[in-house]
């Protein structure tokens, strides 16, 4: 097979080129950072882990009509996704104080928000991915009024169909970051989630014990990220086969 031509290569991904004009294929990596990439290590089977995980999540929204990027998952690593322009934001949705929240605001971990809070930050790791508000976004170009009335109905029913699922295998969903792209069909528009939906982007609590169940495991050292997220995919009843521990080589 010929070598695909990589088109990206971010903390935990590449993107290489895809089989059909407006495709791409997303490769997840084993890499994990945090702190902006201050702390690196490599953790056998998370990408595998994230690949699935990300699947069934994606797979969930597309049923019940909120529209992604992902189109098939290929193999143990890679996924098919439609090409798409990045809104340059991470939107951030919270149902429990936690992270920067808490230290921003000085509220208790764990506080249960009385509605889900939306935020955004601009996507520069140079900046350390700054919190800003609608006014920047629109001051700078980064979208449109209409877009940030969609993008803010995407987050939150991401958010139900999440807290749901998630509810329903005894882990609370604390918080969330999804990133959006606009697919050009012609003339017209719209916008999806993309990038990925995984404990990576995920604040994943045990509901009885508390238990971290995401990042945050590597994040704090409070054990093994891939046993972590191994339980979200068991829960799930999407681990796959032979757990992924083998290394699966990237076929270019």
């Amino acid at each position: 097979m010929a070598r695909r031509k990589k088109i990206y290569e971010g903390k935990a991904k590449i993107l290489y080129e895809g089989p059909e004009p407006g495709t791409l294929v997303q490769y997840f990596k084993d890499d994990a950072t945090a702190f902006n990439a201050q702390k690196k290590d490599v953790i056998e089977g998370k990408g595998v882990l994230n690949n699935r995980l990300s699947e069934f999540f994606m797979t969930g929204l597309n049923q019940i009509g909120v529209p992604t990027h992902f189109l098939k998952r290929l193999n143990m690593r890679e996924q098919l996704v439609r090409s798409c322009e990045i809104i340059p934001l991470e939107i951030i949705v919270r149902n429990y104080a936690a992270g920067s929240l808490t230290q921003r605001l000085g509220i208790a971990e764990g506080t249960q928000l009385p509605r889900p809070i939306v935020e955004y930050c601009y996507k520069d790791d140079a900046l350390g991915d700054p919190l800003v508000t609608e006014e920047h976004i629109a001051a700078f170009g980064w979208a449109s009024q209409q877009d940030m009335d969609d993008v803010l109905s995407l987050a939150l029913r991401v958010n139900d169909f999440m807290s749901g699922v998630m509810l329903a295998v005894g882990i609370r969903l604390v918080d969330f970051k999804i990133e959006i792209g606009r697919v050009y069909e012609g003339d017209f528009q719209r916008l999806v989630v993309a990038d990925e939906i995984s404990p990576d982007s995920c604040r994943l609590w045990d509901i009885e014990t508390g238990q971290k169940l995401d990042k945050d495991v590597f994040r704090r050292d409070l054990g093994n990220l891939t046993d972590a997220y191994s339980e979200v995919a068991r829960r799930l009843g999407v681990m796959p086969k032979n757990s992924g521990h083998a290394k699966p080589t990237l076929i270019n």
